[in-house]
């Protein structure tokens, strides 16, 4: 398909965790806008709580910590109202139970994993089958011995892998939902073709019609405006790698808006890519940055290109 190769050589993100019965360590990148006036060392004291002074230094010291942007240095800087402080924080959650897919992070308030292609975000009422929602939902309860459960926030279609952030109380849920418009969600697209421009946005009303596809029209009862801003990231003759980000979250927003561009995302048959092999759709969430809806923090979640995401064979694909 031609030379991927600076992204091919990027080791797959497992698809189960192996740690159970284990500490799992998760590093958050923190953002932390600055509320009175104090020393840098001293908001960090405050913000790792059990950490040592020498500790906190030594990790300004190395340059891991950036304020507005810029690397800082001396723990003794002073910070102003409205300064932003962006660090690493390492969080150790023991689980007992081994969960059935990658989890990136989870405290008492939210839980972040990543959702395979070929499965329901949540299963429809009816149908039966299982769903990552179902299968997530029954890690936790196991894990907490009944006392948690998720509330689902957001969804990926069923083609469609990467992050999904669930939520564990209704209120929290809510809250989240609340400020979802200020999220910032990445997604790896391959798709076919070439886009005319190495950047841009496709703004359209989008439209889902009786055969439950999803297109654009003019302005009209029931359409809803569709944002979506796209990058070049490498070409070859056939394909084009694109980083895509969401404003809005409209149902099959990303796949219409590639399509109607004249550049279908590899794989999705059902709105326009080549028909002739069956493959697993190339497009996947690998980032989501939230304000925790507890600490007020912003962070940010990444997950790992999928194996053989750059690889294309003449033949179908099988996947779950």
């Amino acid at each position: 398909m031609g030379n991927f190769a600076a992204w091919a050589v990027r080791k797959p993100a497992k698809s189960r965790s192996p740690f159970a019965n284990h500490p799992i360590i998760h590093h958050l990148t923190m953002k932390v806008k600055i509320k009175t006036e104090t020393t840098l060392l001293a908001h960090l004291l405050g913000e790792f709580g059990t950490a040592s002074k020498t500790t906190v230094k030594q990790r300004i010291t190395h340059g891991n910590v950036r304020v507005n942007g810029k690397m800082v240095t001396n723990p003794a800087v002073m910070l102003k109202e409205g300064d932003s402080v962006e660090y690493v924080k390492q969080v150790v959650k023991i689980n007992k139970v081994k969960p059935p897919y990658q989890v990136l992070f989870e405290d008492d308030a939210i839980l972040v994993a990543v959702k395979p292609a070929g499965l329901l975000t949540i299963g429809d009422r009816g149908i039966g089958g299982t769903s990552f929602y179902q299968e997530m939902q029954a890690y936790v309860k196991e894990n907490s011995k009944g006392k948690e459960r998720l509330f689902v926030v957001h969804r990926l279609d069923r083609e469609v892998s990467g992050i999904l952030l669930f939520a564990k109380s209704e209120a929290l849920q809510e809250e989240i939902k609340n400020h979802w418009m200020d999220t910032k969600k990445l997604y790896y697209a391959l798709v076919e073709g070439q886009p005319k421009e190495d950047k841009g946005t496709i703004r359209s009303w989008l439209v889902e019609g009786h055969d439950q596809r999803v297109h654009s029209v003019s302005v009209q009862e029931g359409a809803k405006l569709g944002i979506t801003h796209y990058r070049v990231m490498d070409r070859t003759p056939d394909y084009t790698l694109l980083e895509v980000e969401l404003e809005t979250g409209r149902k099959n927003q990303i796949r219409v808006h590639l399509s109607e561009m004249g550049c279908p995302v590899v794989g999705d048959r059902r709105y326009g890519a080549d028909a002739r092999y069956e493959r697993r759709i190339r497009l996947h969430a690998f980032f989501l940055s939230i304000r925790h809806p507890v600490t007020g923090s912003l962070v940010d979640f990444k997950s790992k290109m999928p194996k053989n995401f750059l690889v294309l064979k003449a033949g179908d694909e099988k996947y779950k």
